[in-house]
């Protein structure tokens, strides 16, 4: 067990990214809007893309080698496809994550400077911890990270229960409306996280490897499991924070990253008590800077391996250019957008899901093709799961898509 708690890593690192707006921000509107009503869409969006995160860690532990790697040995249109989906989508991901950083910064630690200098505090000490610290720094962080959060979440539920005398109605609901179908598909978007991250799980298993000589498959799974039971369990936790606070409230809530970051924290501090402003604050900051240090560090480290594979050469510098170009366009795109933090997200997490089905195939395609050793692909019960998964995010997809 010891060895099993000392292997963990790419699995908590997939928690740190995933654990953000989907659960911060998205879980906590469903909750303040339909109570308990999405607790459906968040369970089985979770049960339903679980096997195609969980192909990431299988995949490279297996084989040794990326999910890229593998991508191209499907086709190099296959891999090429992934890298225009990416470069449509890092910018505004990354921008997503750090404006409620910022925001959030700005609420915790004081507001004597401005959000907008907040996100390029916050940028500049993400990129020297990953520049300097590198992967090693990185895994150790997030366990410490992870557990906060846990911790932290899971005690502002306790006390959100014993201070609220409502009872909890458990009526399931299915969005009718166009601008609730809209919410239904952003939420489910990022939930634990866009199926992308599945690709960032496998370079993450591939370096805990370097580091850890023994980090088999089934320690890959185990580190996984562990990673991706904590994004359902903490997602649960905001969603009944949300229900239990801010549901029937009335309270709107801005589309700007500090006006959003305070109506959010001191709701809590409102309900639960002034006490609690810390505890909910912590949680809350907590959650965002470790999906902005994980975005940071995994988009670029995709776009390199993906140019290296594309032209078969390496660049010594590869991983520093992307982090800087990600970066500065994070930093470009907020200073244009900051007060539109709520489209921003929206925008981002629609397009996670629309995207989506693509992961979803191609993941299942390379787990279950010759490229896989034959005693790690998918058991029946893993294929009947991603046949229902594929057919779950596909016809969510072209359901939305008919509703526009």
């Amino acid at each position: 067990m010891i060895t099993k708690i000392k292997n963990l890593g790419p699995g908590l690192l997939f928690a740190g990214a995933a654990i953000g707006v989907s659960h911060l921000v998205q879980s906590t509107r469903a909750g303040a809007d339909f109570g308990l009503g999405l607790l459906w869409a968040l369970l089985l969006v979770n049960l339903f893309k679980y096997p195609f995160f969980q192909f990431g860690p299988r995949y490279a532990t297996a084989t040794g080698e990326s999910l890229l790697d593998g991508y191209r040995k499907l086709g190099k249109g296959v891999l090429i496809t992934y890298f225009i989906l990416n470069i449509a989508t890092m910018f505004t991901i990354q921008t997503a994550v750090t404006i409620v950083t910022a925001g959030l910064a700005s609420s915790l630690f004081g507001d004597f400077i401005s959000v907008q200098v907040w996100t390029v505090v916050i940028i500049i000490i993400c990129f020297s911890l990953l520049i300097l610290g590198k992967y090693k720094l990185l895994d150790r962080l997030m366990k410490v990270i992870v557990l906060t959060l846990t911790i932290s979440t899971i005690a502002a539920v306790f006390m959100a229960f014993s201070n609220t005398s409502n009872p909890i109605s458990m009526k399931q609901i299915l969005p009718s409306n166009s601008l609730e179908i809209a919410f239904l598909i952003a939420f489910m978007g990022w939930m634990p996280a866009p199926l992308d991250v599945s690709v960032w799980q496998s370079l993450w298993a591939i370096e805990k490897n370097k580091d850890t000589k023994n980090y088999s498959p089934k320690s890959a799974l185990f580190d996984f499991n562990i990673g991706y039971l904590s994004t359902i369990i903490i997602g649960i936790g905001f969603l009944l924070l949300g229900a239990l606070v801010m549901f029937n409230s009335g309270e709107t809530f801005s589309n700007s990253a500090g006006v959003f970051s305070s109506q959010l924290i001191n709701m809590y501090a409102q309900s639960l008590g002034n006490w609690a402003y810390y505890i909910i604050a912590i949680a809350a900051f907590t959650t965002m800077f470790s999906t902005t240090l994980t975005t940071l560090d995994a988009s670029p480290r995709a776009m390199n391996k993906s140019i290296e594979l594309l032209f078969k050469t390496s660049f010594k510098y590869g991983y520093l250019s992307w982090i800087i170009l990600l970066a500065l366009g994070t930093i470009s795109i907020f200073f244009f957008l900051a007060s539109e933090m709520g489209l921003l997200i929206k925008i981002a997490t629609i397009l996670s899901f629309i995207t989506a089905p693509f992961y979803a195939i191609i993941n299942y395609k390379l787990i279950s093709s010759r490229y896989t050793p034959k005693e790690w692909r998918p058991s029946r019960e893993l294929h009947i799961l991603s046949w229902l998964g594929i057919i779950f995010l596909v016809g969510f997809s072209i359901w939305y898509l008919t509703t526009l």
